[in-house]
């Protein structure tokens, strides 16, 4: 009978996958207020119970009382999450927040299949991480200051980066993180955020090639630290969100050409400085040549792939666990051996939503400082999914980034949460706009309007005066000025008659 649940089970949670993905996407078209709130709802419900069978399924086959209590935790969170957001900002994006509790989903269900207690750990930082970020809007709304701390954002950005690279214990070939009473620090993740404000801040005004060349070499710094500690999938997430940024600002080609030729010189001479960027390249052009040492991480993501087929294995009923960092940079090579290739379809298509969402949302800002902090922003999401997908997939070398909100990873899975609540920020500050322009001109108009008003009644009552006064005089004196004045047109008339002729 369990067997039959699990099977059935992987068809249902396929279909509310592509249900959910496509709902997210026809949001994006309608601009009716009561349509996309339908939507919404129905996004909701989709996703409670997506998170109620696949949970109901792990325990049937495991009977852990853990995964009871997981679910329990997940249900919470997400039912705190629309309250809040309902009371509190409710001129938030819910598209967006629906997307992130759909993806944060997908994250603590393959997590407990993996292990349940990087389950636990991941969603009391997903918990604090969310408390935290309903402060951020209210600092964007309310804080104007945070426009003048630029060159404090590049401080800190290099700060942080520089004791990452001093202190930091080595990790799979680089230094990314430091230990402080046994939690595990990434700075890195938490500087892309600074960073993209340190680039908005200086190109917000001016954007002549003295401004641009001064935060090229700053923005370079950040990078070549990067490059020491041979954090080099990070570094190229800084450098796309930098190109990106200057060329938005600019609006000159030739500097995202420069930018892409400095990416290629930089990829090559990466190549013959660093021993593991040559392992990483060399194992992505024939991972089974060292099937057993250096290509067995990729080999086994590969087989994990295409393990499950369209469909998927189900829960518990695949291998993931062979996969070597399953939770960590392989954890889309987990998901799609138990959900199936379709369902990681959809996971890449739910991302591409959350992008297109935040263009959107950049598109729409007024001011450019938060139109080049929102791009900047999306372009490190996009490109960070992009580095993950690709290299589970061979499409590029592996970098070692995880999958956004997905994967395990506190500061990862915090900086996400932050960035995406900057962004809810910047949406709600813009519908304030909106709001206090549509008040301001109805204001204008309702003011027109009575000026419009007032010049009629001004001219009524002139008209009525003199129309009293014409009643007033005696008939006597108007039929004599009329009369006045028909023979004055008639010897007028007369005397042109008489000149033609």
């Amino acid at each position: 009978m369990v067997n039959v649940i699990v099977e059935l089970s992987k068809y249902i949670l396929l279909l509310l996958m592509i249900w959910f993905t496509m709902e997210s996407f026809l949001v994006l078209s309608k601009k009716k207020e009561s349509t996309r709130k339908n939507i919404f709802r129905k996004q909701i419900i989709i996703l409670l119970s997506f998170d109620l069978l696949a949970f109901f399924v792990m325990f049937l086959q495991t009977e852990d009382v853990k995964m009871i209590l997981m679910y329990g935790s997940v249900l919470l969170y997400i039912l705190f999450t629309q309250m809040l957001y309902r009371m509190i900002y409710k001129k938030a994006s819910m598209n967006l927040v629906n997307n992130m509790c759909m993806l944060l989903s997908v994250g603590f269900i393959i997590l407990s299949r993996l292990k349940i207690d990087n389950a636990f750990k991941q969603i009391q930082i997903v918990a604090l991480s969310t408390a935290v970020s309903f402060l951020i809007p209210v600092i964007i709304r309310k804080a104007k200051f945070v426009r003048d701390l630029t060159w404090a954002y590049a401080l800190i950005g290099l700060l942080l980066l520089a004791i990452v690279l001093v202190f930091a214990a080595r990790s799979r070939g680089a230094n990314l993180s430091i230990t402080i009473k046994g939690i595990n620090f990434q700075f890195s993740e938490f500087v892309k955020i600074t960073f993209v404000f340190f680039l908005a801040g200086m190109l917000q005004m001016k954007t002549d090639i003295r401004q641009v060349a001064v935060t090229s070499v700053v923005a370079a710094m950040h990078v070549g630290i990067l490059v020491l500690s041979k954090d080099l999938g990070t570094a190229l997430v800084f450098f796309m969100a930098y190109l990106v940024i200057v060329y938005v600002s600019t609006e000159k080609p030739s500097y995202a050409l420069a930018g892409l030729m400095a990416l290629v010189l930089a990829s090559v001479a990466a190549y013959f400085l660093f021993g593991h960027v040559r392992t990483r390249v060399e194992i992505w052009r024939d991972p089974f040549a060292d099937y057993k040492v250096k290509g067995y991480q990729i080999v086994q993501a590969l087989f994990g792939l295409t393990a499950g087929g369209w469909f998927g294995t189900g829960l518990f009923k695949g291998k993931p666990d062979t996969i070597p960092l399953a939770s960590y940079d392989f954890t889309f090579a987990a998901i799609s051996e138990e959900f199936g290739i379709l369902f990681s379809i959809c996971l890449i298509l739910l991302c591409m939503s959350t992008f297109l969402l935040i263009v959107n949302i950049s598109m729409k800002m007024s001011k450019n400082f938060y139109r080049l902090i929102a791009i900047g922003l999306g372009v490190e999401y996009a490109v960070q999914v992009f580095l993950t997908i690709g290299g589970t997939t061979k499409f590029i070398p592996m970098t070692g980034i995880t999958l956004p909100l997905v994967s395990y990873g506190g500061s990862s899975v915090m900086s996400t949460i932050i960035m995406l609540s900057i962004i809810q920020g910047l949406y709600v500050l813009r519908e304030d706009e909106e709001g206090e322009e549509l008040e301001e001109n109805r204001k204008k108009q309702i003011g027109k309007q009575k000026k419009s008003k007032s010049k009629k009644n001004k001219s009524n009552k002139g008209n009525n005066k003199n129309s009293k006064n014409n009643k007033n005089k005696p008939k006597g004196e108007s039929g004599k000025k009329h009369g006045a004045d028909d023979l004055e047109d008639k010897i007028a008339e007369q005397t042109k008659k008489s000149l033609h002729w």
